[in-house]
């Protein structure tokens, strides 16, 4: 449970040693550079955009170039390839990768290109089929459709929007233009369109015109030089010339398959660059030298600053960061407890006067989400697969390995509170050896089960509830103490603890909580009156000093009494843990369900082979659904009922200059 010390660095060096200076730092991921100098006649920026861009270009390049070439050459990857983690290579490889970048690059630009191409090809492709599909009804057609006649005829070919035989066509121009003589051929009919060639002679074609305009006549949009079954062999013939190129296209393209793991540490190695330009961007420099100034772990400031000036002969300054500096924040947990940090996180790292309420917080979180999972047979499962996976796969990522290391203990503690509580996949134990055995056995509680005795579950869901939100003061407790503040540890933390702890021990002493609650012991009278003292004695503290920060008389007492009416918030915050009861419920009552559903088939072949079935789907979608509603409500009731007694947060993540690759890390020398 600490925030590591960080320590201001300064690094003066001379600039000929910029880039190894600075790919050394990369390496070892210990340095936060800030922009905290300013500019002067001798040290300025340099203006590394143009560098960036260009880099990024091909950082967006070679990403689009893996995608083609995983697109049309699948990677081969196992089930488990997320818990595989990235490929460890030796500096040496890296840096000798810089020699064939511009190579690996070329190929990028190569399978771009060729994608381009297939993608062009397909647009012309699918041009084309709507070309030939306009041909289709003039297929027989044996002249150009933009004929216009001869020089003593007019020609007209188009369409009709409707159905017409040759015959019902001239009937139809005959009403229209009855004095004009017309040779009418379909080409081709159906429903909802005649496509026609028509013919007249020149002097009666306005006439013509006019009644076929009427009718609803149109000529072809793209009317052909050469009759269309001349022009559909030609578009043909360009649609297989395309086909051949997309062919050859993806040809090539599967081609690069072997340069896969080259285009990846493309990706990465220009990733490295664009980071390192960033910090070239942000330093500050002479003609000849260079400051770089950040923030570093105390723990690594030591050793750093040997291997910086015996190896490069560089200047390293440290000093404590001053009160009004942003420092950021970096945690060191232990094993157990770390796995837990991404969730501290999520939330809010801790602020400049804040511990880190990692350790504590684990404790109450395993066991909060053991409780409202509470099945012994999902914790082994959960026990199994996550120690499994940590076990098979060393060199899996290091939020994977915490996220699977939380669930691990999570597991461990489920199975606690499942057999504590009598449940190994419900009462999957009893069920099977009644239904298949006809001989019951049955897997009791070590302590109780909660379905028999919902209120004693309550009551101890209540009870580990104050102990959370005690625990929560206490830690108020310590950081108050640290900061020396020690009239705020009276007004603060003691004054509650009497009221609430004096409240709780009050109820205890009552004839009327304890038949309610089904307690089977209660406290002497004298120990509930001691205690109504003692509540007292806290809600007038509480009374006087929430609002000692205001002058006003009235105004204190005002914020006294509202201070006191925060007593109710403490009141929500107990009931809050009631969702212990409901979840650990919801999980062994529908555990239960299945298994009744499970053996309803009887206990011959086929009531076997049903309750399988349903025995695997139902208590995966179980496991799923409480698994999901345990982590979601440990969380709130840490977020929400735990933190909002001591924690506000606030604090910066430490974010050194590092290698931050997708693919590879780096294996440094030793």
């Amino acid at each position: 449970m600490a925030v590591l010390q960080m320590q201001r660095i300064s690094i003066y060096a001379l600039r000929k040693d910029r880039k190894p200076i600075l790919e050394w730092i990369q390496r070892r991921g210990a340095v936060e550079i800030n922009d905290a100098l300013e500019e002067d006649n001798v040290f300025q920026r340099m203006d590394a955009s143009t560098q960036k861009a260009q880099i990024e270009k091909n950082i967006a390049a070679s990403k689009q170039a893996l995608e083609i070439l995983n697109r049309y050459a699948p990677e081969k990857k196992s089930l488990f390839a997320v818990l595989e983690g990235r490929t460890e290579i030796p500096v040496e490889q890296a840096n000798a990768f810089g020699g064939k970048s511009d190579d690996v690059l070329r190929v990028a630009h190569r399978l771009n290109e060729r994608s381009k191409d297939i993608a062009d090809c397909r647009g012309l492709i699918q041009k084309l089929q709507t070309q030939m599909e306009a041909l289709k009804p003039w297929m027989n057609l044996d002249i150009s459709m933009r004929t216009k006649g001869t020089k003593s005829t007019t020609a007209f070919v188009g369409s009709f929007p409707a159905g017409y035989t040759a015959g019902d066509l001239e009937e139809q121009i005959a009403l229209l233009a009855p004095k004009v003589p017309v040779y009418a051929e379909v080409i081709s009919t159906s429903q909802e369109q005649t496509c026609t060639f028509l013919l007249c002679g020149r002097a009666d074609a306005q006439v013509l015109e006019e009644a076929l305009r009427t009718l609803g006549f149109a000529r072809p949009s793209s009317p052909t030089k050469t009759p269309p079954a001349e022009r559909m062999r030609v578009l043909q013939e360009r649609m297989e010339e395309q086909e051949q190129i997309i062919q050859e296209a993806e040809q090539e393209i599967t081609g690069y398959a072997s340069q896969r793991d080259d285009l990846k540490f493309l990706v990465d190695y220009l990733t490295m660059r664009s980071e390192k330009y960033d910090v070239i961007g942000r330093l500050m420099q002479s003609r000849r030298t260079f400051v770089l100034t950040g923030y570093i772990p105390q723990q690594d400031a030591g050793k750093l600053t040997q291997e910086l000036e015996g190896r490069f002969g560089a200047v390293v300054e440290l000093e404590a960061p001053a009160q009004e500096d942003d420092v950021p924040v970096l945690l060191k947990n232990n094993k157990f407890s770390e796995p837990v940090e991404g969730v501290l996180e999520s939330f809010s790292l801790p602020g400049k006067t804040e511990v880190d309420p990692t350790s504590i917080m684990a404790i109450f979180y395993y066991i909060l989400f053991g409780m409202m999972l509470s099945d012994a047979a999902y914790g082994l499962i959960m026990v199994i697969g996550c120690g499994l996976a940590l076990l098979k796969f060393k060199n899996m990522e290091p939020s994977m390995n915490k996220s699977l290391r939380m669930f691990f203990f999570c597991g461990i503690s489920t199975t606690f509170w499942g057999f504590l509580f009598g449940s190994f996949f419900g009462d999957a134990v009893a069920v099977i050896s009644r239904t298949f055995f006809e001989h019951e056995v049955v897997l009791g509680p070590l302590w109780f089960e909660p379905i028999k005795e919902p209120m004693r579950m309550l009551i101890f869901a209540l009870l580990v509830g104050v102990i959370h939100l005690f625990a929560g003061l206490a830690m108020k407790f310590y950081q108050l103490w640290r900061l020396k503040c020690y009239k705020d540890i009276l007004y603060d933390v003691i004054f509650w603890y009497m009221l609430v702890g004096g409240a709780i021990v009050f109820m205890l002493s009552s004839q009327t909580f304890v038949d309610i609650a089904q307690l089977s012991f209660i406290l002497p009278a004298q120990a509930g009156t001691a205690a109504a003292v003692v509540a007292g004695i806290g809600a007038i503290g509480i009374v006087l000093t929430s609002g000692r920060e205001s002058r006003n008389p009235a105004k204190r007492l005002l914020k006294g009494l509202y201070g006191l009416y925060n007593v109710t918030g403490y009141l929500s915050d107990i009931l809050s843990y009631s969702r212990l009861l409901a979840l650990g419920l919801a999980t062994g009552v529908i555990a239960t369900v299945i298994n009744q559903m499970g053996s309803m088939g009887g206990g011959g072949i086929g009531g076997a082979i049903m309750f399988i079935l349903v025995f695997i789907v139902g208590h995966t979608i179980n496991l799923g659904i409480n698994l999901l509603g345990a982590y979601v409500h440990t969380n709130r009731l840490q977020f929400v009922e735990f933190f909002g007694k001591f924690y506000e947060g606030g604090g910066r993540k430490f974010a050194p200059f590092g290698i931050h690759t997708k693919y590879y890390k780096i294996r440094e020398e030793k």
